[in-house]
């Protein structure tokens, strides 16, 4: 048994090594159906990315959930020489067909969602049969993505998670807490997501690094960017006794402001990160002129090579084990920065 899996093995690197050698990384962008216009498949890719078009809780905007096909439609257009990692594109990248079951359940949710949304915010209570029914459907979802991470992570590859919004990616840090003994997760965020079932939906949202921290795995919470926050989230916080540390935007650009560098900064950030390491990164962390159609954009935020510069530090020293992308907006803008986003943590998950 042993022979035929080292056999397969060795096919599968053979297979690969053809698929570099007669692809062009600085040719015309392929439009094959792959992420990125790459040639690998699920085979050969040492890296597989789940695209999630799933945007059942959000309560501002919508269109998330065409986030995966912007990130897919704008990938080949980019060039692929990075200045971490210029190889990176040879570790196999491969995004698979998204199941269509996921759109048609995240669209038929939305009523119901929508039905509890306007309850709470008119302050009545809203139906339990609506909430039922959409914490069942967020459940489906989160074990098929577990399920498709735990497949991927049996194969010796890795994951990422592209969104939809920030509610999706909790199956996939559950399958990580399955082979880590202790992790943390740096999370890139113009809010905390830290309410509990935030307006009755268990699988919010805003409810996600709520969720994850339930896992008990998850030791250090490390959040960067956060504008928009409640009184109790901040309280929450406070009594973390440090499992959860939050680098507000305004302290962060104050600390600029002094002359402080952003290098000083993003050490101290890290610092206090484990060895091992999620990245859990919604596009709304970013300056919103970098993604102006995410579900709900606020003032403030990092600049894209802040941000790089940020992931860069905890590559330097950390282990990156799995990332997510998430809150993309349908807008080819958005989608051309998510996928800039998506191939920097695919290089530097690669050092």
């Amino acid at each position: 048994m042993l022979d035929e899996t080292e056999s397969k093995q060795r096919d599968s690197q053979q297979k690969k090594q053809q698929i570099i050698d007669g692809f062009d990384p600085g040719g015309v962008g392929l439009n094959n159906g792959n992420i990125f216009g790459f040639p690998f498949d699920y085979e050969t890719a040492d890296i597989i990315i789940l695209g999630v078009p799933w945007e059942v809780t959000v309560s501002f905007h919508s269109g998330t959930a065409k986030g995966p096909q912007a990130v897919l439609a704008a990938s080949p257009q980019l060039d692929f020489y990075d200045y971490d990692y210029p190889d990176g594109w040879k570790q196999g990248i491969y995004m698979p067909p998204v199941p269509e079951w996921i759109s048609e359940l995240g669209g038929k949710l939305r009523s119901h969602a929508q039905t509890v949304v306007t309850a709470t915010e008119q302050g009545i209570e809203p139906p339990d049969a609506d909430l039922l029914i959409v914490n069942q459907g967020c459940e489906r979802l989160n074990q098929w993505l577990y399920q498709a991470t735990r497949r991927a992570l049996d194969q010796g590859k890795r994951v990422g998670v592209l969104g939809g919004d920030h509610s999706v990616p909790l199956g996939a840090i559950q399958a990580l807490s399955e082979r880590y003994s202790s992790f943390g997760i740096l999370h890139i965020d113009a809010h905390c997501d830290l309410r509990r079932a935030y307006q009755g939906f268990r699988y919010s949202h805003a409810s996600i690094m709520r969720n994850v921290l339930d896992i008990e795995q998850v030791s250090t919470l490390v959040q960067v960017g956060v504008r928009d926050v409640s009184h109790k989230e901040i309280a929450f916080v406070r009594a973390s006794e440090g499992s959860v540390i939050l680098h507000h935007d305004t302290e962060l650009k104050r600390s600029r402001y002094a002359d402080r560098s952003w290098q000083s900064l993003c050490e101290q950030i890290v610092a206090d990160l484990p060895e091992q390491v999620y990245i859990s990164f919604d596009i709304d962390g970013l300056d919103p002129k970098l993604c102006p159609t995410t579900g709900t954009p606020v003032p403030g935020g990092l600049e894209l090579e802040e941000a790089f510069f940020l992931l860069k530090v905890v590559a330097n020293s950390r282990k990156i084990i799995g990332f997510d992308l998430c809150e993309t907006g349908p807008d080819e803008w958005d989608g051309s920065v998510a996928a800039r986003i998506v191939y920097k943590l695919c290089t530097l998950m690669g050092l």
